[in-house]
């Protein structure tokens, strides 16, 4: 059974979203992007309420702009997702999960150190260049719970 419910088309989207955010990071750290995009459509909680589909997630808006920034500057549309994309975003929607990922609904690159918090959120780990932020406890439990 799938984390959340998708469509073929969800795969292409969201398989074009974590190449635009984390290409460079390579296939691990493609996974952990696609990590916090499940997460945000599983959370329905803070900032993620009423998000219950991938395009829903990735094309949110916050505080006038794009929640991703790969959206905002439009880069997850200049490339075509490759079969190497589809295939890793297939994995996050049907099972795959691992830690810093595993729970985050936010991740970003400081091109410093990672805070240990960021906006109230508690610092889960660091892969490459980006920092994962996991919901206070008692916050977002639904993030923790299920598949």
């Amino acid at each position: 059974m799938p984390r959340i419910n998708y469509r073929s088309s969800d795969i292409d989207l969201m398989a074009r979203m974590i190449r635009a955010e984390a290409e460079g990071e390579g296939k691990q750290g493609m996974l952990y992007v696609g990590n916090v995009i499940v997460n945000r459509v599983k959370a329905n909680c803070l900032d993620f309420k009423n998000l219950r589909t991938v395009p829903q997630v990735i094309y949110q808006v916050q505080g006038g702009n794009y929640s991703f920034e790969a959206v905002q500057k439009g880069n997850v549309f200049y490339q075509r997702a490759r079969s190497v994309e589809k295939r890793l975003a297939k994995q996050n929607l049907d099972y795959w999960r691992q830690h810093p990922g595993k729970f985050a609904l936010w991740y970003f690159n400081p091109y410093a150190p990672c805070p240990p918090t960021w906006y109230g959120q508690t610092l889960a780990g660091q892969f490459k260049n980006h920092c994962y932020y996991e919901p206070k406890s008692g916050s977002c439990d639904s993030v923790y719970t299920g598949a």
